[in-house]
């Protein structure tokens, strides 16, 4: 997973750390998998659901304070193990 996420660190690690750092996920419509992606921050993020235009995806922001990089990527690679979910 590293190579995937290199780039993102490189560009990550240019920026002032801790701070407030925006996730954004296209989850399909699946109450398991949304929950699993929503269970990978705490109950003080900001998160936003929208449907899709069709609803077969929401698509969901998390701001959520992060102390360092490894963290952000850390979360990432969580995600990239829910099948279906795709990381912007």
């Amino acid at each position: 997973m590293e190579d995937v996420f290199g780039k993102l660190k490189e560009q990550l690690e240019l920026q002032e750390w801790p701070n407030v750092y925006l996730f954004k996920f296209i989850v399909p419509k699946d109450d398991e998998k949304l929950a699993k992606v929503t269970s990978l921050f705490n109950d003080s993020s900001d998160i936003v659901f929208h449907p899709s235009k069709n609803g077969n995806y929401i698509s969901v922001s998390v701001k959520e304070l992060m102390l360092d990089v490894d963290s952000i990527i850390y979360k990432y690679e969580q995600a990239a193990l829910i099948k279906g979910v795709i990381s912007l």
